[in-house]
């Protein structure tokens, strides 16, 4: 930073000029391609209308490290390729002169980006007009300035791209422990081996029906207009999906007294699991409730009620084995269901009271460093992304020079 302060009080002291996008890059648009084209892998990959590449095609029309906004679909994002890639018609692409650093140009734009969304025309497919991003303004310091700027804010989202790559390998290690430990031989008992202390542990199991080891209550149904500041917690089957993970202690949402008294009681040590989805690997997305106070649920929810360890049925729901189970049993095509009758009727193994704690022990530990909002990998990827554009809009914070 102090050599970036130097830069700036000698190459620039009085500012930089600020020039419009049509007037210092080449913006091109795409051109189609037809998925019947494209390959599911390959070398070329294809930006149409998200980040998400369409496909694959055998040539480019794009050289590594060039920027592109995408102007249908999801219109206003802006991107940037290490790689070759093929720009299709829902693409704007930029050839820089050589004294404009595309990677510069990159993080401006992103500074342009909020501007950029308030200017999509909402309708059947958002669409981004070109005029919008040609009469975009940017400022144009020294090539040497650009550098710098680009070195600083490159080394905060390397950062930010390694606490991701390690949150991605320990929740794939997670997700293998769970599985792992919720795997059970269909018979009555199976002995397996503790790697870690090496010693027996019991692994008695009985398969039973969630039917026969919880009483299944449907949530009453919920409008916008019930929920208020201050009462009785509640929790939205909607809610589950975004904002909470497994267990959670605190609501969300509240509803009046005089309400929660026509609803159905959730109790600590309940589950709140959702019946309803847009998607089958949705549906049946679990929460336990682990507060002191009661509270209720609505609609496209039941209420799981029980004698065993919550966090071990919650974990459960979880795997790769539930999921095989609730697919025989969702129905739908648009929105995704499952009755409380049908959800009775999935096996789940209940080993002893001991065992269920000794497996929700080991995955507190992961659930905490992988999902906890307020601490493990992902707080330290919000907060590094918050000093990142922090960063990024200072940096790019410069005095107009009026020529």
């Amino acid at each position: 930073m102090s050599k970036l302060s130097e830069m700036l009080r000698d190459l620039c002291p009085n500012g930089v000029p600020f020039v419009k996008l049509s007037e210092i890059a080449t913006m091109s648009r795409g051109v189609r391609v037809i998925r019947s084209q494209l390959t599911g892998s390959g070398e070329y990959p294809v930006y149409q209308n998200s980040m998400t590449p369409l496909g694959y095609y055998e040539e480019s029309n794009c050289s590594a490290n060039t920027v592109f906004i995408i102007s249908a679909g999801a219109a206003g994002e802006i991107g940037y390729s290490n790689v070759d890639f093929w720009a299709a018609d829902d693409c704007f692409f930029f050839v820089c002169p050589e004294h404009l650093h595309s990677r510069f140009l990159y993080y401006a734009l992103l500074c342009q980006q909020k501007y950029l969304f308030s200017r999509v025309r909402r309708a059947s497919v958002p669409r981004l007009a070109r005029t919008v991003v040609e009469q975009i303004k940017i400022p144009l310091p020294p090539f040497l300035v650009q550098h710098e700027i680009v070195r600083i804010l490159d080394n905060f989202t390397e950062l930010t791209a390694e606490l991701t790559a390690e949150l991605t390998a320990r929740t794939k290690q997670y997700e293998y422990y769970r599985n792992y430990l919720l795997t059970f031989d269909a018979s009555d008992k199976t002995v397996l081996t503790d790697r870690q202390t090496d010693r027996q542990t019991d692994r008695q199991v009985q398969w039973l029906t969630i039917g026969e080891i919880c009483e299944l209550v449907r949530g009453n149904g919920l409008q916008k207009k019930d929920f208020t500041d201050s009462g009785v917690g509640c929790i939205h089957y909607g809610q589950i999906y975004t904002y909470y993970g497994t267990f959670t202690e605190h609501t969300k949402s509240f509803v009046s007294l005089d309400l929660a008294r026509t609803l159905k009681a959730v109790n600590k040590g309940d589950i709140i699991i959702t019946s309803t989805s847009e998607n089958v690997d949705d549906v049946c997305k679990a929460v336990v409730w682990l507060g002191d106070e009661s509270i209720v649920t609505g609609g496209h929810a039941i209420i799981m009620k029980h004698k065993q360890n919550p966090k071990y049925l919650a974990y459960y729901t979880q795997t790769a084995m539930f999921h095989a189970e609730k697919r025989k049993y969702a129905s739908g095509t648009k929105v995704i269901d499952i009755s409380a009758t049908n959800l009775a009727k999935i096996r789940i193994p209940v080993p002893s009271l001991e065992e269920q704690e000794r497996i929700v022990s080991i995955l507190d530990r992961f659930d905490a460093l992988t999902t906890d909002i307020s601490s493990g990998l992902p707080a330290e990827i919000a907060a590094r992304q918050k000093q990142y554009e922090y960063y990024r809009d200072k940096l790019l914070n410069f005095k107009e020079v009026v020529a």
